[in-house]
């Protein structure tokens, strides 16, 4: 059996990758759980000096980085730099963070709060940010003492590889982090091996409730960042060509193909037809063309799949009533391109009302005053991220109060960062990911007490 990458923007098949027998995977595995054993009991000072390595040795092969994502996922070159740039980042800022090892003083003398590494870590990961997704979770992990073994989606099989040749790189003992080459059907037996400890995945529902369950009867503690219908909510108050514009690239980061991108635009009445102009020239602006482009905005889809998917969401509703104000076509070609779209009037119940859409398709609701923005924000099951643009103080703090997400950002786009924790509520998961959270999360967090001085 083989893994097979295809390059969305030429259709050629860019590599085949030999798939893991059942004697390489127990390999693997032997190997990460040998080498935690080693180092959990390296110095934190240590463990903080090989993210430092790792960062530098993510920057030395950023080109090859980059440029598999390009090949095996359609991301745009300067955004695929830009996200290895990212990921190198935050094993810098968790390499500041070895204080936080030191064990805690508790009420008492004698009273310690700690956190012990947990063992080996399964990290399941989607395509769509194929290194950012995997080193939120890597870096902390190595710093609290776990390793990490790897199933990635089998489309980007290339990155993964590459990924785990730059940790080789870092000059970090062997084990830490390593590659299974396996399908999705394997990944139950996986996460029942006793070597495994924690579960991590980023995807969808349907994948996050079968890792959930599976997890549960091991009785292994799990994070799940899933889907998101992020809300971005415009006030009367703004400045409209100025949020249109931010708008656009909130819809349109890695082409529409994220969790966090902005997909349901909410909007003032008062302002609705200005921001519906700008919104629609801003997304007109927008480059779509070959990712390797460095002036590229919107890149194919990941798949010609994915993109006759993504149009059925958006045909089925306007066949339900909704207007197209922008593109909304399929261009039916061997590859897979989908053009920066805009949609209105959507029927309550209609998709695009209800479901995540992953792709350049922007919804546009007219809201009319705060209990309207925030009955319609929360509307959804997903709960990821949502995005306020005002200028009234009340206002963003009556958003950040009663809106059901893992964050909220205001007057800027939903970004996740190294130094807060990242996650969602509702059907976008259980569990933080990133900041101090992002420690926590995969660490036995124990209480000593009576501790003779």
């Amino acid at each position: 059996m083989r893994l097979t990458s295809i390059n969305p923007h030429g259709g050629e098949t860019v590599a085949e990758h030999r798939h893991h027998d059942a004697a390489q995977i127990s390999e693997r595995l032997d190997k990460a759980h040998g080498a935690q054993l080693v180092w959990c009991r390296v110095a934190p000072a240590e463990r903080a000096a090989l993210l430092h390595r790792l960062a530098a040795a993510l920057r030395r092969h950023a080109d090859l980085l980059a440029t598999t994502a390009t090949l095996e996922m359609g991301k745009p070159i300067t955004a695929a730099r830009a996200e290895v740039e990212k990921c190198a980042v935050c094993c810098e800022w968790y390499a500041g963070r070895v204080d936080l090892l030191t064990p805690q003083p508790g009420p008492k003398t004698g009273d310690e709060i700690r956190l012990d590494p947990l063992g080996v870590l399964f990290a399941i990961m989607p395509w769509n940010f194929p290194y950012w997704q995997v080193v939120r979770v890597l870096a902390p992990a190595l710093l609290v003492g776990n390793t990490v073994v790897l199933k990635h989606a089998e489309n980007v099989s290339g990155c993964a590889l590459a990924l785990e040749g730059a940790v080789r790189d870092s000059d970090s003992m062997a084990g830490l982090f390593q590659v299974l080459l396996v399908s999705r059907d394997e990944a139950p037996s996986i996460i029942a091996d006793p070597r495994i400890a924690a579960v991590t995945l980023t995807g969808s529902e349907r994948a996050g409730a079968a890792v959930a369950a599976a997890a549960g009867a091991a009785l292994k503690p799990v994070v799940l960042e899933l889907g998101g219908s992020d809300p971005f909510i415009v006030w009367h108050d703004v400045d409209v060509a100025v949020v249109a514009k931010a708008a656009a690239q909130a819809r349109c980061v890695n082409s529409g193909q994220s969790c966090i991108a902005a997909k349901r635009f909410l909007v003032h009445d008062r302002i609705y037809d200005a921001f519906l102009v700008a919104f629609s020239d801003a997304m007109r602006a927008l480059t779509v063309s070959d990712p390797r482009a460095t002036d590229t905005d919107v890149g194919p889809l990941v798949s010609v799949q994915a993109r006759d998917a993504l149009h059925a969401q958006v045909q089925a509703t306007l066949d339900a009533g909704a207007v197209a104000r922008l593109g909304c076509t399929n261009p039916g070609s061997p590859t897979a391109w989908y053009p920066p779209s805009i949609v209105t009037d959507i029927p309550d119940g209609s998709p695009m009302a209800t479901e995540e859409l992953f792709g350049p398709v922007a919804g546009v609701w007219r809201i009319h005053d705060i209990d309207d923005v925030i009955a319609r924000a929360n509307s959804t099951r997903y709960g990821l991220g949502s995005s306020v643009w005002t200028n009234d103080p009340a206002v963003a703090a009556q958003c950040a109060n009663a809106l059901h997400a893992g964050s909220v950002m205001i007057n800027q786009p939903v970004a996740s960062d190294p130094a807060l924790p990242f996650g969602g509520v509702k059907a976008s998961g259980v569990g933080r990911e990133l900041g101090l959270a992002g420690l926590a999360a995969f660490a036995n967090v124990k209480t000593v007490r009576g501790l003779l001085r």
